[in-house]
């Protein structure tokens, strides 16, 4: 296929090749993998600046995404690549080719860098998803940071570089340019943009930026970031958004309100409890969904109210597909249950055939889980429906899983966002975060944004 790029494409591969350390914070639906491609291929066959690449990049993106890219635009067609995924074996066969790109999964950074023993060979690093290295404590970010200083080129590529506050951008910019902008210590990027929040004694838990932080930050950064919003490049879809909210039994309310406020509930026979905080939400979480794991893994159910809501929605849907993002494995399970009930033909999009399939209008209903297929996949023509059966924590993966259908290429006039909500329980609590966690993130995607007329 000819590849015309936008202008904010052509701008984005312009960046990158001038920059030999770039962030580049592109919007769900820009195109930043065919534009980082491009500026590839240019930086290897007109600058001859770049002899081998190492794209670093979530497991399905990797496999399934490159290569496609590369295989699809007529102008990338001289590129040879080799995808180091699956067993030990093949990982190190495509290492072992001589091509100009080696595409790996995130999860094997550390494998690459400190037991393949193939030489770290490459002269620059693309990480798609910079935010998959924002834990400076992670096993792939330090090793990856071993290898940092011999590779002259790198890009960052992300939707959410701040998922979770400022604190996030430290690991991904010590990445980059080895701590000159942001500090070579996070004890250092603390104590200087942050203040302690929320803490008992000695112990602090989260911390808030200082005043004019945020400003700061973004003017420290600035000169190897941009990013852009699919809203001002794209005629995008209009993007809607509903709750649905769903109540108790006076009975259910009991046993939800009796691990909120005891921590231990008793289900058939079986005393369930929270030990911690973190436990305690999973658990709230898990019950409003409708059902809760016992010690042993067994699964008690609570309530089918959220089942019947998105039966209510099927329904409704008269026919039009629906995707559903779930989050426990219980979730899953109870849902393949119903829909086996009501046979209604579904998949779950973990492969590349079943992702084949929803794109080809083959699949009324599939279902997806947002850590594994939140990032890089393009799902935008198998539909224009999402429903939210049980809520994430994480903007980023909150913000990624729309955005495989609220995309370029999303030929439906509108793009439905469902969310079912469990009344007076942690629903509504994790909604408040993820509009709170959204703030922080758009005002760093405002303050750096891309001026395509400079």
């Amino acid at each position: 296929m000819k590849y015309c790029p936008h202008e904010y494409q052509a701008y984005t591969s312009r960046f990158i090749v001038s920059n030999p350390v770039a962030a580049v914070f592109l919007d769900m639906g820009l195109g930043k993998t065919v534009s980082t491609l491009s500026a590839i291929n240019d930086l290897c066959f007109d600058y001859f600046d770049t002899r081998r690449i190492l794209i670093i990049a979530p497991l399905r993106v990797a496999r399934d995404t490159w290569p496609a890219e590369i295989k699809k635009w007529d102008h990338l067609k001289n590129l040879t690549y080799a995808v180091a995924v699956g067993n030990e074996n093949e990982r190190l066969s495509a290492l072992r080719q001589k091509t100009d790109l080696c595409i790996i999964n995130r999860e094997n950074v550390q494998w690459l860098v400190e037991e393949s023993g193939v030489p770290f060979d490459f002269d620059m690093i693309v990480i798609d998803e910079l935010s998959s290295f924002k834990s400076w404590q992670a096993k792939r970010f330090r090793s990856l940071l071993k290898v940092r200083p011999f590779v002259k080129r790198i890009v960052g590529l992300t939707g959410t570089p701040s998922s979770n506050g400022l604190m996030d951008l430290w690991a991904e910019f010590r990445i980059l340019d080895l701590g000159k902008r942001l500090g070579r210590y996070i004890t250092h990027y603390r104590t200087e943009y942050f203040l302690p929040d929320k803490r008992n004694g000695q112990v602090v838990f989260s911390y808030k930026p200082k005043p004019g932080a945020e400003d700061a930050i973004y003017e420290k950064i600035g000169d190897i970031t941009i990013s852009m919003k699919a809203t001002d490049h794209l005629q995008m879809p209009e993007r809607v958004h509903n709750e649905i909210t769903v109540r108790l039994s006076e009975k259910e309310r009991k046993t939800y309100d009796a691990m909120k406020n005891d921590l231990v509930i008793s289900l058939q026979g079986e005393e369930i409890d929270a030990n911690n905080a973190a436990a305690l939400a999973n658990k709230l979480s898990q019950m409003a969904n409708g059902a809760i794991y016992g010690e042993d893994r067994r699964v008690y159910e609570i309530h089918d109210k959220k089942l019947d809501a998105l039966e209510d929605l099927i329904e409704a849907a008269n026919g039009k597909s629906l995707l559903i993002a779930y989050w426990f494995k219980h979730d899953l399970e109870r849902i393949s249950g119903r829909l086996h009930k009501l046979h209604i033909p579904f998949a779950l999009l973990d492969d590349s055939e079943s992702i084949r399939r929803w794109n080809a209008g083959e699949l009324p209903i599939a279902l997806i889980h947002p850590a594994s297929a939140g990032h890089g996949l393009n799902l935008q023509t198998g539909g224009s429906t999402l429903v939210w059966f049980g809520l994430t924590w994480s903007l980023e993966l909150y913000q990624q899983t729309i955005g495989r259908l609220w995309r370029q290429g999303q030929t439906a006039g509108t793009v439905v966002i469902h969310h079912i909500i469990c009344e007076k329980t942690i629903d509504a609590r994790i909604m408040a975060a993820l509009r709170t966690k959204e703030k922080t993130q758009t005002a760093l995607i405002e303050a750096v944004k891309a001026n395509l007329e400079v």
